[in-house]
């Protein structure tokens, strides 16, 4: 039994659970992961400038983690909207038709003339 009868392409209606977010949630998601990773970051510093002296080694994993996480939050924050969108679609391939070539005939290019009369 058809529940839609009045779909004339017979094609279904996408389930609201593939429906990708909003924009406006997209934007307010990768604000707050792009705030946790800046906090991470701070912590980072902090680590880093507190065990200077005592661990050199944690100081320095701490100044790397402080250096490569705002890259890394960046790049995640950008990827999230293009992974909810899920496959495109094939684009119509168009035929293009060869270019038509004109030939060009050979043109004589004479030197200036020169006015001697004054």
């Amino acid at each position: 039994m058809n529940t839609t009868p009045w779909r004339r392409d017979g094609s279904p209606a996408a389930p609201i659970t593939q429906a990708r977010t909003g924009l406006s949630q997209d934007v307010r998601g990768r604000q707050r992961r792009y705030v946790v990773a800046m906090l991470v970051r701070s912590a980072c510093v902090v680590l880093m400038a507190l065990t200077w002296n005592r661990w050199p080694v944690l100081a320095v994993c701490a100044l790397v983690g402080g250096v490569a996480i705002p890259y890394v939050a960046v790049v995640a924050a950008q990827a999230g909207w293009r992974q909810q969108r899920g496959p495109r679609h094939a684009l119509a391939k168009v035929q293009e038709e060869p270019a038509v070539r004109v030939p060009l005939e050979p043109t004589l290019i004479l030197p200036p003339e020169h006015n001697t009369a004054a």
